[in-house]
């Protein structure tokens, strides 16, 4: 597949994949996972608007990119998932929280930088038009982003953040009591808010995804060198974070997530520990269940 422009899709694109496989919500893992292909090639459409030169080719790579997964990765989710029932068992320190969370956030990149030759068969085969789909789908999403959390006074937007965690925490250990509640609501609340901070990452995280995009479609470059610029621009977004700049709220904001999660777990219920022993108990026997799986 040689055509010709963007990166824009990439990141988020597969970034979408490692959310599903790797911290999905969904009620049903293997139905999910199983659908994962197509889900995630509408998601592209919504992008780009595939034309029919594009379609079958883009199906391909997506599929073969899910029998790698599929192959290689899932068995590695078991493991992860087991050390986890593991420490809940034993009360996690927050040291063991943050050692999970760099594992995921590196399995993400890895799973990103496979993806990197495929993304850039992509990249060499999209179009101006197109490009300009992507534009506007972004500008969309941020307006979206700012009416959902960036609307109302600081406690308005932290009673918003605290609700969507809740969702996720509830998902895992089923429901909390009232007097819970307001103990994490107070350990959410006590993470730095700043959404304009992630609103200029969301939007600089574009730009350069854009700029790139435009880049390759003025020099079109071969696919080896278009995927060195994309493997490149995934590193530096997940690096930048360690910038002198934004490593400070950036760190104050993981350490106080990793805190929230912390408490969570310390006065969480022998009842609703098992509820989430339960939970990854299950997403064991899914994630063995597809990896023995061929499609």
């Amino acid at each position: 597949m040689q055509k010709s422009n963007t990166q824009a899709v990439s990141y988020r694109t597969w970034l979408a994949l490692a959310a599903l496989v790797l911290i999905t919500a969904c009620s049903s893992l293997k139905l999910a996972y199983n659908n994962g292909d197509t889900l995630l090639y509408w998601w592209l459409d919504n992008y780009v608007d595939f034309d029919s030169e594009q379609r079958d080719e883009v199906k391909q790579d997506i599929n073969g990119l899910f029998r790698w997964h599929r192959k290689t990765q899932l068995q590695e989710y078991v493991g992860f998932l087991q050390r986890a029932q593991k420490q809940l068992q034993a009360n996690p320190s927050q040291a063991d929280l943050r050692a999970d969370y760099d594992d995921i956030r590196n399995r993400t990149q890895a799973l990103l930088l496979k993806a990197a030759p495929d993304i850039a068969d992509l990249a060499l085969s999209l179009k101006p038009e197109q490009l300009e789909q992507m534009e506007k789908k972004f500008a969309k999403n941020n307006a979206k982003f700012r009416k959902e959390n960036m609307q109302g006074s600081a406690d308005d937007q932290n009673k918003f953040r605290y609700k969507k965690s809740m969702e996720q925490f509830e998902l895992w250990f089923g429901s909390f009591s009232r007097e819970q509640e307001a103990t994490i609501r107070k350990a959410s609340d006590a993470r730095p808010l700043d959404n304009q901070f992630w609103l200029d990452e969301r939007m600089r995280r574009q730009r350069d995804v854009l700029a790139l995009a435009r880049r390759i479609m003025q020099e079109k470059p071969s696919r080896e060198q278009a995927t060195a610029q994309i493997q490149t621009l995934i590193r530096d977004s997940f690096n930048r974070m360690d910038d002198a700049g934004r490593k400070p709220f950036y760190e104050s904001y993981t350490k106080g997530t990793i805190e929230l999660i912390h408490t969570v777990i310390r006065i969480s219920t022998p009842e609703q520990k098992a509820h989430a022993q339960k939970r990854m108990q299950g997403w064991i026997s899914d994630f063995t269940t597809l990896a023995n799986e061929t499609k």
